[in-house]
């Protein structure tokens, strides 16, 4: 069992990880290492979910999933851990007759009931989590950040509703500390901080990015054109290093545990599982066993990372 998965533990971080369709074949390997090797590992961490949606699902937001339709399997992989599965249906545009969806409903039948520990679904809207409150309620339910929330006030309403029982800031709030350790410890362990984001802190589009994505995954027109000055680039984890809003392990030790908050999500559905790699390498794997890791990594022959 995975303890994270019963509430976290004093001064240990909870991370939610991307893939759960797009790279079960990475977590397939990267998994056994975590939970036999844990000397490789900081022993302050703990991994409370990984989450996603697979290619061309109605329901989907925030990024157009790509990931191969195996949700059994996926399902039975975090089965297997105790590790929460987290179904990414954070599309903003959803309307009445979209909740009918067959497919859908099949994954939220698989997952709702999948092992000992409680599954979630991401959303944004409140038609969606009408429909899934009535119809399927064993999961919990986590606010996403595709909801924009960049005013403090916002984010407090959104803590203050028992609906959630995690909810995703707009990353331009992740180092207003004033505020946030003024939280009341209820709330504190609700708000769960996007990590590494690369998007451009001073982006106004934001909202219109993830409408966007919400649209393609519904078939329509949804092409965006991204105005950040960096946008060619594509996503660099060198880049969100330097982004204002970046939480590095350095905070997360030193700034965000200490104030009482502990869960964390990395961004990553997008990308490839190398650049995942990287992240699991740099968040959870001490500095002198990461070349262990992508040597394990690297050596499955059933793995292709690029």
């Amino acid at each position: 069992m995975n303890d994270s998965a019963l509430g976290p533990q004093a001064g240990r971080a909870v991370f939610h990880l991307p893939g759960l369709f797009e790279f079960i074949e990475l977590y397939r390997v990267f998994l056994p290492l975590f939970y036999t090797h844990r000397e490789y590992f900081y022993d302050w961490c703990e991994i409370g979910s990984i989450y996603g949606a697979p290619a061309d699902c109605l329901w989907g937001g925030g990024r157009v999933g790509f990931g191969e339709d195996r949700p059994e399997e996926a399902a039975a992989l975090l089965r297997s851990y105790g590790i929460s599965a987290r179904l990414t249906f954070s599309n903003l545009l959803l309307r009445t007759e979209h909740l009918t969806d067959r497919r859908c409903n099949a994954l939220c039948a698989l997952f709702e009931t999948s092992g000992s520990v409680p599954n979630g679904v991401i959303l944004t809207s409140d038609l969606l989590l009408d429909y899934l409150q009535k119809n399927y309620p064993g999961f919990y339910f986590v606010s996403s950040t595709t909801k924009v929330l960049t005013e403090f006030a916002q984010l407090e309403r959104e803590l203050d509703r028992a609906d959630f029982r995690y909810v995703v800031p707009d990353f331009r709030l992740n180092r207003d500390f004033a505020r946030l350790n003024a939280l009341s410890e209820r709330q504190k362990q609700k708000v769960e901080f996007l990590c590494n984001e690369c998007c451009s802190f001073a982006c106004p589009e934001r909202k219109a990015c993830y409408e966007a994505v919400s649209r393609k995954n519904l078939g329509e027109d949804g092409e965006h054109r991204c105005v950040s000055p960096n946008a060619a680039r594509g996503y660099r984890f060198s880049d969100a290093m330097r982004n204002p809003g970046f939480i590095g392990i350095g905070d997360i030790q030193n700034i965000y545990l200490p104030n009482g908050f502990t869960q964390f999500k990395l961004e990553g559905r997008s990308l490839g599982s190398a650049v995942v790699l990287e992240f699991l390498l740099y968040y959870l794997t001490k500095p002198e066993y990461q070349l262990n890791v992508r040597e394990e990594i690297y050596l499955d022959s059933t793995l292709d990372l690029f």
